[in-house]
């Protein structure tokens, strides 16, 4: 310590009888703790100690405890203290904007590159949201891939609004990650404060919301919070626990829809269709419950369900007939699907050339390689593999020559307008044409009307399915020996 700067500090501390302590700070950078102390016939002693790298851990832990160490900025600790501060910064009008941010398609990139080519990412994420916000604003990591941005002294939504745009425009812009270029994006739910909550809790929970809905929408957008929102999200989380509910207490039911072969003019088998027998809402279609039990992970242990019972009621139909299930693209992520396929083939005794697998084009979209195995797998055991919704995705004819399907199935709404658009007729007749080329067998399903079966029997279509044969129905119900109409158009 220079003299000037002990005089500085000794003028800056009163001397007195009673022992006092103080921190002193150099303008070099150094940190002391003076100790002062009586001494008992009068006067008294002063010791120094240098306590700088004390200091300087003092200030790391400290620094650590408020921020993300991947990208420096603030943590959920620090967001709450600041998200706090600003709303009682809100007054006169004022307003304070939340917006949580989800990045799309980031998985697919940890995936393809690996994860410290993920962390790299993330970090330039951090960098390219500091370039948008004010220095008043506060940027926080909340784990992940997800972030929430504080907005504060805004005077009106449009704000918000502005710097949403802004961040999913920066955030889709291309990122070179050691050479390789990687392509995300973002959704981002926003809450205004104090009127969607007037505390950090409720802000952070409604921005969830809107999160939540802009992801539903569609992602690469943003969505403010509505109130609706909120008993939205208490309804799904109702439906959440009763679906959990619903496997060990025997609620669901497979139905069975008849497919027909248009060459014998016969029923060649049937699609499980599963149904929810809720104890008090009735029978509930798989399009109300499959997407949550899909988001929730529960879609492994229904799908489970569904091979098994499928495969042990077909077992006591005719030879002749098939059983067709689908497997969405998270059961195939499952590593214990084979497994589960054949304990259900050999607990069942069905021969596994009468089961159909089906599936969609996004069962292929990632880790390709590995599902391509598993279909080979399930085909070198007998089992048929049918493309569903044919010529919904942009890579279907891609797919065709990855693996050799036996199987595609129409589109829905291509195979109900053959018969009044002449857009579906060419679409359906090119569907055929490279089916046979491929000596693959095609199906339409959806059919409800003679003239939309007629047409796609002209067109040379092999097997075919809907309302027009029959609805699904339990098994106790079916008819195995099913009336087929006989088309005008065909031979």
């Amino acid at each position: 310590m220079t003299r000037d700067e002990y005089l500085l500090w000794r003028t800056n501390v009163a001397v007195s009888n009673e022992a006092k302590d103080s921190i002193v700070e150099l303008m070099n950078g150094r940190t002391f703790k003076i100790r002062h102390r009586p001494m008992p016939g009068g006067g008294w002693v002063a010791t120094h100690e240098d306590i700088t790298e004390q200091r300087q851990s003092e200030v790391k832990i400290e620094y650590m405890a408020h921020h993300d160490s991947l990208t420096g900025l603030a943590n959920r600790v620090l967001l709450n203290d600041r998200l706090e501060r600003a709303l009682g910064r809100a007054q006169h009008g004022k307003m304070v904007a939340v917006h949580h941010l989800d990045l799309d398609q980031f998985k697919a990139v940890n995936d393809t590159f690996g994860h410290p080519s993920g962390d790299k990412l993330l970090g330039v994420v951090a960098e390219r949201l500091r370039l948008l916000v004010s220095e008043s604003d506060t940027i926080a990591r909340m784990g992940g891939d997800e972030f929430v941005i504080v907005q504060g002294g805004i005077a009106d939504p449009a704000d918000a609004t502005s710097l949403a745009q802004g961040v999913i425009g920066l955030l889709s812009e291309p990122y070179d990650i050691d050479g390789q270029q990687a392509v995300i994006g973002v959704s981002i739910g926003i809450s205004v404060g104090p009127g969607d909550g007037a505390n950090p809790d409720k802000l952070l929970r409604n921005a969830d919301l809107a999160l939540y809905r802009a992801k539903s929408d569609g992602r690469g957008t943003f969505r403010f919070f509505e109130p609706a929102m909120d008993l939205q999200m208490q309804t799904r989380r109702v439906m959440e626990q009763d679906l959990r509910k619903a496997l060990p207490a025997g609620e669901f039911e497979l139905y069975y829809q008849p497919v027909v072969n248009l060459a014998s003019k016969e029923i060649s088998g049937f699609e499980a269709l599963i149904r929810w027998n809720h104890p008090t809402k009735g029978v509930i279609s798989p399009a109300a419950f499959i997407p949550l039990a899909e988001e929730i992970g529960f879609i492994v242990p229904m799908g489970e369900w569904v091979i098994r019972q499928a495969c042990a009621t077909a077992a006591r139909w005719p030879d002749s007939m098939h059983v067709a299930v689908n497997i969405s693209a998270i059961q195939f992520r499952n590593p214990g699907l084979m497994q589960v396929i054949v304990g259900a083939l050999a607990a069942s005794g069905l021969a596994p050339t009468r089961l159909e697998i089906e599936i969609t084009e996004s069962v292929l979209l990632h880790n390709k390689e590995t599902t391509l195995a598993v279909l080979h797998q399930l085909r070198a055991l007998g089992i048929r593999i049918a493309m569903d919704d044919f010529g919904t995705g942009y890579s279907s004819l891609t797919y065709l020559q990855s693996f050799p399907f036996d199987k595609i199935k129409i589109d829905r709404p291509i195979a109900q307008g053959i018969a009044a658009r002449r857009e579906c007729a060419a679409v359906v007749a090119s569907v055929i044409a490279l089916a046979r080329g491929l000596d693959i067998a095609t199906a339409a399903k959806g059919v409800e009307r003679s003239d939309q079966f007629e047409a796609l029997a002209a067109a040379g279509v092999d097997f075919v399915q809907g309302y027009l044969f029959g609805r699904p129905v339990p098994n106790s119900e079916l008819n195995l020996e099913l009336s087929v109409p006989q088309a005008k158009d065909v031979a």
